[in-house]
Protein backbone atom coordinates (compact mmCIF):
# COMPACT_ATOMS: atom_id res chain seq x y z
CA UNK A 1 0.00 0.00 0.00
CA UNK A 2 1.36 3.45 -0.89
CA UNK A 3 0.90 6.72 1.03
CA UNK A 4 -2.11 7.84 -1.03
CA UNK A 5 -3.93 4.53 -0.53
CA UNK A 6 -3.23 4.66 3.19
CA UNK A 7 -4.43 8.26 3.41
CA UNK A 8 -7.60 7.37 1.50
CA UNK A 9 -8.23 4.48 3.91
CA UNK A 10 -7.70 6.77 6.92
CA UNK A 11 -10.09 9.38 5.49
CA UNK A 12 -12.92 6.86 5.86
CA UNK A 13 -11.99 5.82 9.41
CA UNK A 14 -14.74 5.59 12.04
CA UNK A 15 -12.78 3.59 14.66
CA UNK A 16 -13.22 6.22 17.40
CA UNK A 17 -15.60 9.04 18.29
CA UNK A 18 -13.36 11.75 16.78
CA UNK A 19 -14.75 11.00 13.31
CA UNK A 20 -18.05 12.60 14.39
CA UNK A 21 -16.57 16.05 14.99
CA UNK A 22 -13.73 16.23 12.48
CA UNK A 23 -13.89 18.21 9.28
CA UNK A 24 -11.35 15.87 7.76
CA UNK A 25 -8.58 13.46 8.63
CA UNK A 26 -5.21 15.19 8.89
CA UNK A 27 -3.00 12.38 7.73
CA UNK A 28 0.50 13.64 7.03
CA UNK A 29 2.61 15.45 4.46
CA UNK A 30 6.10 15.27 3.12
CA UNK A 31 8.69 13.07 1.58
CA UNK A 32 8.41 9.29 1.55
CA UNK A 33 10.84 7.87 2.34
CA UNK A 34 12.47 10.56 4.49
CA UNK A 35 15.47 10.58 6.77
CA UNK A 36 13.55 12.65 9.34
CA UNK A 37 9.96 12.20 10.49
CA UNK A 38 8.25 14.68 12.81
CA UNK A 39 5.33 13.48 14.91
CA UNK A 40 3.04 15.77 16.87
CA UNK A 41 0.08 15.07 19.11
CA UNK A 42 -3.08 15.81 17.11
CA UNK A 43 -4.44 18.33 14.62
CA UNK A 44 -5.64 21.71 15.83
CA UNK A 45 -8.24 24.06 14.40
CA UNK A 46 -6.31 25.21 11.32
CA UNK A 47 -5.02 21.73 10.58
CA UNK A 48 -8.58 20.38 10.68
CA UNK A 49 -9.64 23.10 8.23
CA UNK A 50 -6.76 22.62 5.79
CA UNK A 51 -6.08 18.90 6.18
CA UNK A 52 -2.36 19.36 6.76
CA UNK A 53 -0.37 19.10 10.01
CA UNK A 54 1.27 22.17 11.55
CA UNK A 55 -0.20 24.95 9.39
CA UNK A 56 -1.38 27.33 12.12
CA UNK A 57 0.72 29.55 14.38
CA UNK A 58 2.67 26.56 15.74
CA UNK A 59 3.36 25.53 12.14
CA UNK A 60 4.97 28.88 11.43
CA UNK A 61 7.18 28.42 14.48
CA UNK A 62 7.99 24.89 13.32
CA UNK A 63 9.10 26.18 9.91
CA UNK A 64 11.63 28.45 11.61
CA UNK A 65 12.85 25.64 13.86
CA UNK A 66 13.29 23.34 10.86
CA UNK A 67 15.53 26.00 9.29
CA UNK A 68 17.70 26.06 12.43
CA UNK A 69 18.23 22.31 11.94
CA UNK A 70 19.05 22.74 8.24
CA UNK A 71 15.73 21.17 7.22
CA UNK A 72 12.61 22.24 5.36
CA UNK A 73 9.06 20.93 5.22
CA UNK A 74 9.90 19.44 1.81
CA UNK A 75 12.76 17.37 3.21
CA UNK A 76 10.86 15.70 6.08
CA UNK A 77 7.60 13.88 6.73
CA UNK A 78 5.19 15.44 9.25
CA UNK A 79 2.26 13.74 10.97
CA UNK A 80 0.55 13.32 14.35
CA UNK A 81 -0.11 10.32 16.56
CA UNK A 82 -3.85 11.05 16.25
CA UNK A 83 -5.23 11.98 12.84
CA UNK A 84 -8.45 13.81 13.84
CA UNK A 85 -8.84 16.94 15.94
CA UNK A 86 -9.95 16.28 19.51
CA UNK A 87 -12.72 18.68 20.63
CA UNK A 88 -11.44 21.91 22.19
CA UNK A 89 -7.86 20.79 21.49
CA UNK A 90 -7.92 18.41 24.46
CA UNK A 91 -5.29 15.69 24.70
CA UNK A 92 -6.17 12.51 22.81
CA UNK A 93 -7.65 9.65 24.78
CA UNK A 94 -6.07 6.19 24.86
CA UNK A 95 -8.80 4.70 22.64
CA UNK A 96 -8.17 7.43 20.04
CA UNK A 97 -4.46 6.69 20.09
CA UNK A 98 -5.19 2.99 19.68
CA UNK A 99 -7.57 3.67 16.77
CA UNK A 100 -4.89 5.66 14.93
CA UNK A 101 -2.03 3.35 15.86
CA UNK A 102 -2.22 1.18 12.70
CA UNK A 103 -2.05 4.31 10.52
CA UNK A 104 1.01 5.60 12.38
CA UNK A 105 2.65 2.17 12.15
CA UNK A 106 2.05 2.14 8.39
CA UNK A 107 3.39 5.69 8.06
CA UNK A 108 6.54 4.72 9.95
CA UNK A 109 6.99 1.79 7.55
CA UNK A 110 6.41 3.93 4.45
CA UNK A 111 8.59 6.83 5.56
CA UNK A 112 11.28 4.59 7.03
CA UNK A 113 12.92 7.43 8.97
CA UNK A 114 16.31 7.20 10.61
CA UNK A 115 15.45 10.06 12.99
CA UNK A 116 12.04 10.54 14.61
CA UNK A 117 11.44 13.94 16.18
CA UNK A 118 8.53 13.97 18.59
CA UNK A 119 6.88 17.33 19.15
CA UNK A 120 5.55 17.61 22.69
CA UNK A 121 5.03 15.40 25.72
CA UNK A 122 2.18 13.33 24.38
CA UNK A 123 3.89 12.41 21.11
CA UNK A 124 7.18 11.76 22.91
CA UNK A 125 5.56 9.46 25.43
CA UNK A 126 3.66 7.54 22.72
CA UNK A 127 6.67 7.06 20.45
CA UNK A 128 9.10 6.18 23.25
CA UNK A 129 6.62 3.54 24.41
CA UNK A 130 6.28 2.20 20.85
CA UNK A 131 10.07 1.79 20.64
CA UNK A 132 10.43 0.25 24.11
CA UNK A 133 12.09 3.31 25.64
CA UNK A 134 11.19 5.23 28.79
CA UNK A 135 10.06 8.83 28.62
CA UNK A 136 10.25 10.71 31.90
CA UNK A 137 9.53 14.38 31.20
CA UNK A 138 10.18 16.89 28.45
CA UNK A 139 12.26 19.09 30.75
CA UNK A 140 14.64 16.17 31.33
CA UNK A 141 14.66 14.70 27.81
CA UNK A 142 14.22 17.63 25.39
CA UNK A 143 16.65 17.69 22.50
CA UNK A 144 18.57 14.62 23.66
CA UNK A 145 18.79 11.89 20.99
CA UNK A 146 18.14 8.32 22.08
CA UNK A 147 18.92 5.29 19.93
CA UNK A 148 16.28 2.58 20.02
CA UNK A 149 15.59 -0.32 17.65
CA UNK A 150 17.64 1.20 14.84
CA UNK A 151 16.05 4.66 15.11
CA UNK A 152 17.17 7.89 16.70
CA UNK A 153 14.36 9.34 18.82
CA UNK A 154 14.54 13.05 19.64
CA UNK A 155 11.92 14.53 21.96
CA UNK A 156 11.35 18.24 21.44
CA UNK A 157 9.05 20.78 23.01
CA UNK A 158 5.95 21.37 20.91
CA UNK A 159 6.46 24.46 18.71
CA UNK A 160 3.43 26.08 20.38
CA UNK A 161 5.49 26.31 23.58
CA UNK A 162 7.30 29.28 22.00
CA UNK A 163 3.94 31.03 21.61
CA UNK A 164 2.68 30.38 25.15
CA UNK A 165 5.97 30.38 27.07
CA UNK A 166 8.32 32.79 25.31
CA UNK A 167 10.95 32.30 28.03
CA UNK A 168 11.71 28.82 26.60
CA UNK A 169 12.34 30.07 23.06
CA UNK A 170 16.16 30.17 23.35
CA UNK A 171 16.27 26.68 24.85
CA UNK A 172 14.00 25.29 22.10
CA UNK A 173 16.05 26.94 19.36
CA UNK A 174 19.24 25.48 20.82
CA UNK A 175 17.65 22.00 20.77
CA UNK A 176 16.97 22.38 17.03
CA UNK A 177 20.53 23.59 16.37
CA UNK A 178 21.74 20.48 18.23
CA UNK A 179 19.45 18.38 16.00
CA UNK A 180 21.35 19.76 13.00
CA UNK A 181 24.57 18.38 14.50
CA UNK A 182 22.91 15.00 15.15
CA UNK A 183 21.80 14.86 11.51
CA UNK A 184 25.26 15.85 10.26
CA UNK A 185 26.82 12.99 12.19
CA UNK A 186 24.60 10.43 10.41
CA UNK A 187 25.57 9.35 6.90
CA UNK A 188 23.13 10.35 4.11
Amino acid sequence: MDAKDLERQASLCTKCALHRSRRQVVFGVGRTPAKVMLIGEAPGYWEDLRGEPFVGSAGKVLNGLLELAGLSRDSVYITNVVKCRPPNNREPKDEELQACSPYLDAQLDLVSPEVIVMLGNYASSAIFKRYGAEFDSMFKAHGVPLGSKGKVLVPMFHPAAVLYKPDVKDMIEEDWRRLAKTLESRPP
